[in-house]
Order: C-alpha cells, then structure tokens, then sequence
C-alpha cells in the first residue's frame, strides 16, 4: 500500500501515527447550499454537487475510504462519480484517484498535478513519500491558468493563481451558486502548511488568497481544504497573518539576522499553531519562500 499518513491527523494531533483505522472513520455530510455539500472524513474537504447531469467530486481523500464516500454520496444520487476535480497532488486530498478513475470517474487537475502525480514525491516536513500513481490515477484533463465546467445547472471555474500551497493549485469556484473550494491554500487550523519543495511559496499563498478574495463578497460560501464552511472574512483575517508573519521574517532577513536568530524573535507570536506546524517550522517555510 502506498505510504499515506493524513495532513489532517498531523494538525490535530501534533504527532506521527504510522497507520491509520480507516475502519473507524466515519465520513459526514455538510449542506452548503441545495445540491453542494462538503464530505468530512479523513484528509481534505470533499465539494459534492448532484443534479440532473449527475455527479461530481473535489478531491478524493484516501484510498482505503473509497467505498465509505461512495456510500454516503449514494445517499444523495444514485449516479456514479462522472468527475473528480484535484484541488492539488497531496495524497491526502487525491489518493483516491485510481479507485475513482478505475469507476470510470474523469479526474481534471492543473497540469503541473498530472507532472507530480506521475512522479515519486517526499513530503519532507513529513519525511512521508508520495509515490506515483497509476495510469488510471491521473488526471485525464488538465489545464494552465483557468478552465470552466458547465454541469448540474453551475458554472464552475477552475483557477490557478500561481504557486501557493503547491504548484500545482486549482480553486473551485460555483459562479452563481456564490461558492468557492480553495483546497489547501485556504484551511482552519490555524498555521498552514506550505509544501516550498513541491512549488509552495508563502509570498505565491498570499497573492492566491487576493486572487480568492476578489472573487468572494460577504455571501461566499467556502469551503477550505480543512475545516468547517467559512466566509470571506475568515479568509481576510487568514491573509492577514500571512502577511504579518511574513512581513516579520523579512525585516529580520532585511537586517542580515540568520534563520536561527530570525525564528528567536517568534514572528509567528500570536498565532495559534496547527499541531506540527510551530515557530520554528513555519517560519522556516517563510524563510524558505524569499529564496526559492
């Protein structure tokens, strides 16, 4: 079985577990609006929309829950998954990927997806592989800067504002549902993950999150990569940090301190962490994305 570990189980346990008891995980259904949900289980927020042209998915969490999401989108349509959309490569958000494509669901991601899904990957805050996934695994559609889909009466586009979470992040956007999935550029346990080896940036994060906010207005609907439904002005007090911490780290940077003294100076104090992400290694993301 390929090595997974969930993001998810790191944030809010602060530690390593090896295995996973898929059997206890229990997958749970949100309504956002008539027709979109979000799946909770183990690994990133699923987006589900249902209609007459049938079904589709953002992101697919872990392979050993395949089944279990079925199962509870069964309970909203009986039509089998047509599309899985990838917000990004982290396995915890598209290891489902060969289970859905080999169902004859079409995976749709950003190219630079396909490029990493094709390719053995560490996740080195992690120290976890993320091993290449199969033919049926990979998206089948790709696309650069934006692309649209017209399905189950909405228009939902596809964007890529550039490196952020990854290189490889799209954001789902319903046009006239007002709702927006942001993937892992956007999540609510507190300091984000920036994956810098695999085109992660913290400056890249921030001017995404501006690309997001511009599309919201005070009624948006999001759903984050992790966490319960939220509104614009969560995202805005979200940047706002970003952009404090990194702001901090530059000044130290600006004043020729080392990434040791910077991190003494806590530019993240007054932030909570996110279970393994802390001071010391969120500010090294931070360091990091001034010289990648």
């Amino acid at each position: 079985m390929r090595k997974s570990v969930s993001l998810l189980f790191f944030v809010l346990s602060g530690g390593l577990q090896a295995q996973t008891d898929y059997d206890a995980i229990r997958i749970t259904a949100t309504d956002v609006l008539p027709g979109i949900w979000y799946l909770q289980g183990d690994g990133g927020n699923i987006g589900l929309s249902t209609g007459e042209d049938g079904v589709f998915i953002i992101d697919d969490q872990f392979a050993p829950l395949t089944e279990k999401i079925k199962a509870k989108i069964a309970e909203f349509s009986s039509e089998p998954v047509k599309f899985v959309i990838n917000s990004h490569f982290h396995f915890d958000h598209s290891d489902g990927n060969e289970n859905f494509g080999a169902g004859g669901a079409i995976i749709i991601a950003h190219e630079n997806a396909r490029i990493r899904m094709s390719e053995d990957h560490v996740i080195s805050i992690l120290e976890l592989d993320q091993l290449a996934y199969d033919e049926t695994g990979l998206p089948e559609i790709t696309f650069t800067e934006d692309m649209s889909l017209h399905f189950n009466g909405h228009t939902v586009q596809l964007h890529h504002f550039g490196p952020g979470h990854t290189d490889t992040d799209a954001v789902i956007h319903f046009v006239e549902a007002n709702v927006i999935h942001t993937g892992d550029v956007f999540v609510r346990y507190g300091l984000p993950f920036i994956d810098v080896p695999n085109g992660g940036n913290l400056n890249g994060m921030i001017r995404v999150m501006h690309g997001i906010i511009g599309l919201a207005d005070e009624n948006t609907k999001i759903i984050p990569g992790h966490g319960e439904l939220a509104s614009r002005a969560d995202m805005v007090a979200y940047v706002s940090m970003l952009e404090t911490i990194r702001d901090r780290v530059y000044e130290g940077i600006k004043a020729g301190m080392t990434l040791s003294q910077i991190t003494a100076t806590e530019p993240t104090r007054g932030f909570a962490g996110g279970g393994f992400l802390n001071n010391e290694n969120f500010t090294k993301i931070a360091y990091d994305s001034f010289f990648k």
